[in-house]
């Protein structure tokens, strides 16, 4: 189940980053059905950022809300977010193997969208006033300063074409020559050109930026002169984020701007690594919001059509999530019936039942020596061979399916009983798979499901193995239950039986009869 570093995932692509560009190329990827987990580290490049400009649909809209509305469309498709960093990416026989603290996730490809970081000039106080009155791009944030006085600090060649650009937006830009040498004589004869278009340029590097109740209010020059100013624009070093690609062979080369580090790539986003691709600003340091998130839908998609590639090539079907997690261990679980299985069925007469999700069948079983025609689900092979071996050792039947459940093809109403305990079922926007279970819960028949309850759990700064948002819960399931068809006998939470031997203490539990 897991290596020595903690949990084992598989899917078929580990996204790292989970900003603009990577939830793009997360859901061009789920809605092609592909298994898909995002790492993030919670450190987007534009987090300073109050607002986002220039994004169409998200104009003046905050980054953390684009994020916000990013994840819950790309977990209505199954897509997990773990937080968390990846330390490493590595090669391993078929797969990559991206490694974090708690564990890693084995993948057939990857998809690098962790941005950059912007790396300030060495001038007290700029960081305290950063992505608010000291900025760097005039299209992300000019017009918020139009017509304002905005003093541009000269530290790479492309000075004289920022400025020029703020020159646009106001009639009262100053620029600071505070590094010539990184300036370059290119760069500073541009800047004598730009004096001539009533733009005052001064020759001194700044030392600290001036500030008043919070507000900066103007730059202080090494001669102690203060250039008045309702902003500063600034030319940052941007650095890649990837650090995690060295062991691969993929390092960040200095990208031809001179500003900026990046990670080379073709123009679908592949690197030089078959199966290695790279989206947004860890790839072009120059995009904005939009065309980093337009960057990462098209590496979805070629990371799509690859993989539709592999699997034409290769006779042999990739094995699924589940398939891998139980082959790579002798027994997963106890063997134990669950005991709220126990309880709630206790007093039932027996009839048929459908176990959805049953694991290597334990519930099935027991269910089984209670008298009951048992059809165990699971999309797991190897989970329902030990199911049968374990019915047959106890010397009971069961049927198994191996599907998911929309695909399983039951008649509506047909089972007595239908059970899911701890639904391991990734969501989709329509819902098949909750409305295959209730149809098949036959008139007068029983629903019952149990799953985690997760209230007040903290794990205190450790990535959790699964994104439970990304799975149907059991609130999912009671929101589809319609008053006329059936009723709630109970949907709460209540404690975990004794003998389970879990850090979670409490389920959530619903039980509905049809009518």
């Amino acid at each position: 189940m897991s290596d020595s570093n903690g949990f084992q995932r598989w899917c078929d692509v580990v996204v790292i980053g989970g900003s603009a560009a990577g939830l793009a190329g997360a859901l061009m990827l789920a809605r092609s059905r592909r298994s898909v987990i995002v790492v993030d580290g919670g450190e987007p490049r534009n987090a300073p950022a109050a607002h986002m400009h220039g994004y169409l649909g998200y104009e003046g809209k905050s980054p953390s809300e684009l994020v916000a509305a990013g994840r819950e469309e790309v977990r209505s498709y199954g897509v997990e977010i773990l937080e968390g960093q990846v330390d490493t990416v590595e090669r391993d026989g078929d797969r990559f193997v991206a490694r974090l603290a708690d564990g890693v996730v084995r993948a057939r490809k990857v998809l690098v969208a962790t941005g950059a970081t912007d790396e300030l000039p060495a001038i007290d106080g700029l960081a305290d006033h950063w992505g608010d009155q000291v900025i760097h791009c005039p299209y992300c944030h000019g017009w918020e300063v139009r017509d304002q006085r905005i003093v541009v600090v000269a530290s790479n060649p492309m000075a004289a074409h920022q400025a020029g650009l703020f020159r646009q937006l106001s009639d009262d830009v100053t620029v600071v020559v505070h590094d010539p040498g990184a300036v370059g004589e290119q760069g500073l004869a541009a800047l004598v050109d730009l004096s001539q278009h009533d733009v005052e340029v001064v020759a001194e590097p700044a030392m600290r930026v001036v500030a008043s109740g919070g507000r900066l209010t103007g730059l202080e020059l090494r001669s102690g002169q203060v250039v008045d100013a309702d902003a500063v624009a600034v030319a940052t070093f941007i650095r890649a984020r990837a650090d995690m690609l060295a062991p691969l062979g993929i390092e960040p080369v200095v990208h031809p701007s001179g500003i900026a580090t990046s990670i080379e790539v073709g123009d679908m986003g592949a690197t030089s690594v078959r199966g290695v691709y790279a989206a947004g600003n860890v790839a072009n340091p120059m995009l904005q919001v939009l065309p980093a998130a337009a960057a990462g839908s098209m590496a979805g998609a070629v990371i799509n059509a690859e993989l539709v590639h592999d699997d034409l090539a290769d006779v042999a079907a990739s094995p699924n999530e589940w398939d891998l997690r139980y082959g790579s261990a002798d027994q997963v679980w106890s063997g134990n019936p669950n005991g709220t299985l126990v309880v709630e069925v206790d007093a039932m007469e027996p009839g048929r039942v459908l176990d959805v999700g049953c694991g290597e069948g334990a519930d099935s079983v027991w269910l089984a020596e209670q008298g009951w025609k048992v059809v165990a689900l699971d999309v797991a092979a190897p989970a329902l061979e030990r199911a049968s071996a374990a019915a047959a050792s106890r010397g009971v039947s069961i049927e198994t399916v191996c599907a998911d459940l929309p695909s399983a093809g039951f008649e509506p109403g047909s089972f007595d009983l239908v059970s899911l305990f701890y639904p391991a079922i990734p969501r989709t926007p329509e819902g098949e798979a909750i409305g295959a279970m209730l149809d098949a819960v036959s008139p007068g028949g029983t629903l019952l499901v149990v799953g985690h309850s997760f209230d007040g759990h903290v794990h205190h700064g450790h990535t959790p193995a699964f994104d439970q948002r990304a799975y149907v819960q059991v609130d999912d399931i009671a929101a589809r239950l319609d008053t006329a068809t059936w009723t709630i006998v109970e949907h709460g939470v209540r404690n975990r039986p004794a003998g389970h031997n879990t850090h979670h203490h409490d389920d959530i539990v619903l039980r509905a009869t049809k009518h």
